[in-house]
């Protein structure tokens, strides 16, 4: 099967670029945004490295790896999810930093990256004419699928930690609204809503859920959570993470090598 490219589009084709959505893209997803949450409060509190630095720092390796992950031509398991996980502690941060450095309030927050998110949307469909994740197979097509993920963290962290701020729920009981939520619209999928909106949904919704589940992992058992900390919490998931990519590494269960049509022009260069 073949995606056919709107007349605008422009870019390098080659096969797609998002693994198949299957129970491990969604298991290490949750895994990473826990990991966002846990690795980022890791570094900046425990460590002691403030805000500002730990921010430069993520933003300048997720800078290096979506290079790579620019340059590749398919779908690289190691590479792609080393990204997702550099860009939820990015996306954690830049909510931080909004929060805690320049004392914007959670609401504002929210709306903002809300809006942001639909009109990165908006663009996207205009420009390409679909927001399928299985027709990631153009070098402008990636590009908005890393800017719609990258802002899909930040309002996933606005939202979660505004929640948490009017409800005052424990760590273990704040899993269970994103978790409900995403109940909710496997249902709706189940029951006729559209693939590529159940899917940006779920994806959202995971940002909290992930977050709340490492908050009740590493605080302390007198806030609620299991006294883990934020590092034992990080390298647990890190380790589960590198051994799920391992595994679709060697098995390549999760391709989908949905490749763009040739142009007119290479079309002619193969015959």
């Amino acid at each position: 099967m073949t995606t056919t490219l709107p007349a605008g589009s422009t870019g390098r084709r080659m096969l797609n670029k998002v693994p198949e959505v299957t129970v491990f893209f969604w298991v290490i997803k949750i895994l990473c945004t826990t990991v966002g949450e846990s690795f980022a409060d890791y570094v900046n509190e425990t460590l002691g490295f403030g805000l500002t630095n730990t921010t430069v720092l993520f933003s300048v390796g997720l800078a290096v790896v979506l290079a790579l992950q620019f340059r590749a031509r398919r779908y690289i398991p190691g590479i792609y999810w080393l990204a997702v996980v550099l860009i939820s502690v990015v996306g954690t941060l830049l909510t931080d930093n909004l929060t805690d450095a320049h004392g914007v309030a959670l609401w504002v927050s929210s709306t903002v990256f809300a809006v942001l998110l639909a009109g990165v949307f908006a663009a996207w469909y205009a420009r390409e004419r679909t927001l399928s994740i299985h027709s990631i197979n153009t070098t402008p097509r990636e590009a908005w699928y890393w800017l719609v993920v990258l802002v899909t963290f930040a309002l996933g962290t606005a939202v979660g930690d505004w929640t948490l701020e009017l409800t005052g729920w424990s760590a273990g009981a704040s899993i269970l609204l994103p978790a409900s939520l995403i109940l909710a619209v496997l249902a709706a999928w189940r029951f006729g809503m559209g693939p590529v909106l159940s899917f940006w949904l779920a994806y959202i919704l995971t940002r909290p859920l992930g977050a709340n589940i490492g908050d009740f992992l590493a605080l302390p058992n007198g806030d609620g959570g299991l006294g883990l900390g934020t590092l034992v919490t990080s390298l647990v998931f890190l380790g589960t993470i590198l051994a799920t990519v391992v595994y679709l590494t060697v098995t390549r269960i999760d391709r989908t090598e949905l490749a763009a049509p040739p142009t007119p022009e290479e079309q002619a260069v193969r015959s």
